[in-house]
């Protein structure tokens, strides 16, 4: 028996009006997502992926359908919700402990800063926190913003491409290091992300966006590896290239359907 959706994406769409008629991002999109799930969403360039969890985030309004998460409707932001984007997006005038604050001071009150250690060193960056942004690098400054949405202590973790802009070796440590943080946490995370190696590491399902427009759910798939996950385990299993084929026979055939 299936456990009850902690997250419920119901015939979503997203339309907007345009000098040449409505322009239809996203239809029908309609997605259950059990407390403690780890989804990755994949799909083109402007397939509406970042649509929709903008829209699960509160930033956007839908056309039709909605998002209920634990019973509640979504109308807007909120503190059950973390968020980390494609840049890290701190305030540069603060530094790392106050950018961090900013997140504790919105759900605990009264704490002092030293609060914000924990989360800090959580995401490798001990001792760092009177650093300002200008003063990191950009992995470093992703770190923040992870341990910031972390701080939240949210029951669904949003995450936008937040790999995307780094270099190749820094992507894979945040990635293993966010691994880690969902073991100990189980935090509900939806992640939306272009690269296939990255889902196939992280999630528990893998959600396939057809093209736009009018972009909407084509495949999802299971992902059958076990946890814990170590790169170089899921890597030398035989069933890994098949999945990945799969995936990548889906964006570049299929999406079109």
């Amino acid at each position: 028996m299936m456990p009850p959706a902690f997250v419920e994406i119901a015939q979503l769409g997203k339309t907007y009006p345009t000098p040449a008629g409505p322009a239809e991002i996203v239809r029908d999109f309609t997605l259950n997502v059990v407390e403690g799930e780890f989804v990755c969403i994949v799909g083109h360039s402007g397939c509406g992926k970042s649509t929709v969890l903008s829209i699960v985030m509160g930033l956007n309004t839908p056309s039709t359908g909605g998002v209920v998460i634990a019973g509640r409707e979504v109308d807007g932001p909120g503190t059950d919700r973390g968020v980390v984007f494609q840049s890290a997006t701190l305030l540069p005038w603060m530094s790392v402990h106050d950018n961090v604050m900013l997140a504790l001071d919105q759900v605990r009150r009264g704490v002092t800063r030293a609060a914000a250690e924990p989360y800090l060193e959580a995401v490798g960056l001990k001792g760092l926190g009177e650093r300002y942004p200008r003063e990191l690098s950009a992995g470093m400054q992703q770190r923040v913003g992870i341990a910031r949405a972390f701080a939240l202590e949210p029951r669904l973790l949003l995450l936008d491409e937040p790999f995307s802009l780094l270099d190749a070796l820094t992507r894979m440590e945040l990635q293993d290091e966010l691994m880690g943080l969902w073991e100990r946490t189980r935090k509900t995370v939806l992640m939306v992300t272009h690269d296939v190696d990255e889902a196939l590491l992280l999630a528990d399902r893998i959600v396939m966006m057809t093209n736009g427009p009018a972009a909407t759910i084509g495949e999802i798939l299971a992902v059958p590896f076990p946890r814990p996950r170590l790169r170089e385990e899921i890597l030398a299993r035989a069933d890994y290239y098949w999945l990945r084929d799969q995936i990548l026979n889906f964006l570049e055939e299929r999406a079109h359907a």
